[in-house]
């Protein structure tokens, strides 16, 4: 996990790293045991709730947990777990352990509810994982086999069964790219006309695939990417607001302070306090980016 006062919204090297993959419980996740703030995740996980029953927060978003409830967790997110009785086996593994293997997992839901033949197998796979990657180590055998266990993992993860949804529209791959530019650029620039150019479209094009997906304008996508990643650095970093400002491509923290409360509807310091506070904090209006288009209700 990234130490309070480091501002790291990269993955650490392989070096950085005791291990390329391994499984840990969920308390090992946080340092402290009541999780008064949420942690700022450095590595790619799934969660597998093994008992207990409570509320995981992502990125402020409170997703219910029980015994079967799996989440999918990305490098860069935030995590608070609500109510710290939740026990749970935790996957983590380094972003290049899955290369050369032929594994997309951008088909895994944020949240699924296992059930019947698909939570038995999955249990295992996440059991016989924890258990060679206790007993092997160090081997290049032992590498291999736990980077082909955790492809099969995510690969039964992304054949679950779905809820069918609405027909693809055009609009739809306009939506994913800029989605995906807008991951690699949102701290240099917040300009639709930056990435229009990039992506060899129009403003009005963009807009009109935002407005068919999410109901929002390509400008409030980009922004709402922006106040997410602020508050995320906010709520799990010590860092100053000046610099998180700076960070994100605000010259002046005043201009940032005015962005923010527009955003999310209080100053980069009441945020702050509240995150810090037991109950869950505001949630960035109205959603955060990266859970458009994707079903977290999966079941």
């Amino acid at each position: 996990m990234v130490p309070s006062g480091h501002l790291a919204t990269t993955p650490p090297t392989a070096a950085a790293s005791p291990a390329e993959i391994d499984t840990v419980t969920l308390g090992d996740l946080s340092s402290d045991s009541g999780w008064r703030r949420p942690v700022l995740l450095d590595r790619e996980l799934i969660v597998l709730t093994t008992g207990g029953h409570g509320l995981a927060e992502v990125d402020f978003r409170s997703l219910p947990c029980r015994p079967g409830t799996l989440l999918r967790l990305r490098t860069g997110q935030v995590l608070r777990c609500a109510l710290p009785q939740l026990d749970a086996t935790v996957v983590r593994w380094q972003p290049e352990a899955l290369y050369g293997l032929d594994v997309v997992d951008d088909d895994v839901p944020t949240w699924v509810q296992l059930a019947g033949e698909d939570e038995d197998a999955i249990i295992n796979e996440v059991s016989q994982l924890t258990v060679d990657a206790s007993r092997h180590r160090d081997t290049r055998a032992a590498r291999s086999l736990l980077r082909h266990q955790l492809g099969v993992l995510l690969l039964r993860l992304s054949m679950l069964p779905t809820r069918t949804g609405p027909p693809s529209r055009p609009e739809d791959e306009t939506f994913r790219r800029l989605f995906r530019e807008v991951e690699r650029g949102y701290q240099a620039t917040r300009r639709v006309e930056d990435y229009a150019d990039r992506l060899g479209c129009s403003v009005r094009t963009l807009t009109r695939a935002c407005l068919a997906i999410t109901g929002r304008s390509a400008k409030q996508v980009v922004d709402e990417r922006v106040a997410l990643q602020a508050s995320r650095l906010l709520a799990a970093t010590d860092e100053p607001v000046a610099r998180i400002g700076r960070h994100l491509g605000f010259t002046e923290a005043t201009n940032f302070g005015r962005f923010f409360a527009r955003e999310v509807g209080m100053s980069p310091g009441a945020f702050r306090a509240a995150c810090e506070r037991p109950a869950p904090p505001p949630v960035v209006r109205p959603r955060p980016p990266l859970d458009i288009g994707v079903d977290i209700r999966r079941t």
